[in-house]
């Protein structure tokens, strides 16, 4: 399977679980669950997508796969539904109504929501499962497609404790740490803290890098050399290179860092926050939207010096 790397998987108690949405991060860590043995049952807009998992996982999952037409049926009888799709609207898509998830979820089980989105859907997703006597766990990830398919992503969560600790074994097959944060929103909020660390790292390596091209200097010798002082980063050690070669398909698109810095900024503005370098990197990505990189990685910012 193209889109997966196996790995050694936790010992956990199986559970029957269903997971929504097979976009780039969904598909592998929906594809390590079914390998660390868990029934799998998959949900995607596109029944494409979910037909063409089944397909390659039959060949491996430890437990069956099988896919729903609607978010309710892949939901039916699932200890715990895992999610990851685009936005709030989306989220609240595949949630709520009547073919949505929480109509067909038992009570007492999990949904865990991996989707970033805003801390506000988080919570008012959490207060309709609670109606119902479901726990609700907000969970968005880091690490990219590469994490994901690795099943090495860090996963940031918001919710109760008892129901966390029951998801966690779980979620540990497409994971290297899943942490509690505090309660419904928590997660999101970390995300956003993430993604505004994120933004001015990439910022400040792309001016670093083009600086130091427009000097003369053999740039990959230098971040050989500075890269194992004060200045490293995960940042300069898997994207320096690739910025040097002018090379972008490496992931998390700007479309993507966009939508997550509108959260950042939205939040912001109901917190109070000061976040002047954020709200700058956000429109220099929007310069890189209209160069037409909306699918370039996010290393794409030094394209804007160039």
């Amino acid at each position: 399977m193209t889109s997966l790397n196996p790995k050694t998987y936790d010992a956990a108690p199986s559970r029957k679980v269903a997971f929504l949405g097979l976009g780039v991060m969904g598909y592998p860590m929906a594809g390590h669950l079914a390998l660390a043995g868990h029934e799998v049952t998959v949900y995607n807009r596109t029944a494409a997508k979910s037909k063409a998992f089944c397909e390659e996982l039959s060949k491996s999952a430890k437990a069956p796969v099988s896919q729903a037409d609607t978010p309710r049926a892949a939901a039916a009888g699932a200890d715990m539904v895992f999610c990851c799709v685009g936005n709030d609207d989306d989220l609240r898509s595949v949630v709520l109504g009547p073919d949505g998830a929480l109509a067909g979820m038992a009570q007492d089980a999990i949904f865990i929501d991996h989707t970033t989105a805003s801390a506000t859907v988080a919570r008012e997703l959490a207060a309709a499962a609670q109606e119902l006597g479901i726990h609700f766990i907000d969970a968005p990830v880091s690490g990219g497609q590469a994490g994901a398919q690795n099943g090495m992503l860090t996963v940031m969560c918001g919710g109760e404790p008892e129901a966390f600790e029951r998801a966690r074994p779980v979620a540990l097959a497409f994971a290297r740490a899943v942490t509690l944060l505090g309660a419904s929103g928590a997660g999101q909020l970390a995300k956003m803290v993430n993604q505004i660390a994120i933004a001015g790292l990439v910022q400040g390596l792309s001016e670093a890098v083009a600086f130091g091209q427009r000097a003369g200097l053999d740039m990959e010798a230098v971040l050989g050399v500075i890269g194992k002082g004060a200045a490293q980063s995960w940042q300069m050690d898997n994207r320096g290179k690739t910025m040097i070669e002018g090379k972008f398909d490496f992931g998390f698109a700007v479309d993507w860092m966009r939508k997550d810095l509108g959260l950042v900024l939205d939040e912001a503005k109901r917190n109070g926050a000061r976040l002047p370098v954020t709200a700058l990197v956000d429109q220099f990505y929007a310069d890189v939207q209209q160069a037409g990189g909306t699918r370039w990685d996010t290393s794409s910012l030094i394209t804007r010096l160039k």
